[in-house]
């Protein structure tokens, strides 16, 4: 089984991948997308949507919004979520997922690309956003840069949470830095339990030139939602690339 479609791994570990405060700064990383992309309306595909804080958000402020994810655990979440804003949610694997000049914008979010081993797979993907889009549409990417990665090392970082578990994070790469290896170890009181995923790892000109290979007709890059300027302090690497 695919890491990604192991239900257990989300349900398990949702708490320490969307903590309150990493849910509440959906909003105002909604504000930061929408003057990035200059887009003011319309449609909004949300790819990877998890439990939905940017598709809700998105939904609140007016636009028509598709969420998408694989995991049903998370569309549950996300529906919760959601209140009185309305969101088409769609259980769909992002391979798959394609609606043909269907949204003027699109999201891909927290380092939510590059699972797949197939690099062809996650080319794929790529396509199909730009498939999905109206033509002047823009696609914005939020990852984890090979150029952070770099230069912080792969030292293993200890977060502590308010009810008294302890996550412990360590990074691994493979031997020419492409893919990288994860491993979560979360401790509560005497038990402990590891869970490994991993994802391709990009720099920020090799994910340029595979959106440019898509068919995108210009890719800007940036060091965050802010748009600061990418380089090897950039602390995300942030994609918007735009559909003629």
């Amino acid at each position: 089984m695919e890491w990604f479609a192991n239900e257990a791994f989300w349900r398990e570990l949702y708490p320490y991948v969307f903590p309150v405060e990493r849910v509440a700064a959906a909003a105002r990383q909604v504000t930061q997308i929408l003057a990035l992309s200059g887009v003011i309306g319309g449609a909004v595909l949300d790819l990877c949507c998890g439990p939905g804080r940017h598709a809700v958000e998105f939904a609140r402020r007016g636009f028509a919004v598709t969420g998408v994810d694989r995991s049903p655990f998370l569309l549950d979440r996300a529906r919760e979520s959601a209140g009185a804003a309305t969101v088409e949610w769609v259980q769909d694997d992002m391979r798959e997922f394609r609606r043909p000049a269907g949204f003027d914008l699109a999201c891909n979010l927290f380092t939510s690309f590059g699972y797949f081993e197939r690099e062809e797979d996650n080319r794929r993907v790529l396509c199909n956003v730009l498939e999905s889009l109206r033509d002047g549409g823009t696609f914005v990417m939020d990852l984890v840069g090979k150029e952070r990665v770099v230069r912080q090392g792969l030292g293993a970082q200890r977060t502590e949470f308010a009810d008294g578990s302890v996550l412990i994070q360590q990074p691994n790469v493979n031997q020419d830095w492409s893919r990288m290896h994860l491993e979560w170890t979360v401790v509560k009181g005497s038990q402990s339990r590891t869970y490994r995923f991993e994802h391709h790892l990009y720099s920020g000109q090799g994910l340029q030139d595979r959106l440019l290979s898509c068919g995108f007709a210009e890719v800007q890059l940036f060091g965050d939602l802010q748009g600061s300027p990418y380089g090897s302090d950039a602390s995300r690497l942030v994609a918007v690339a735009r559909k003629a």
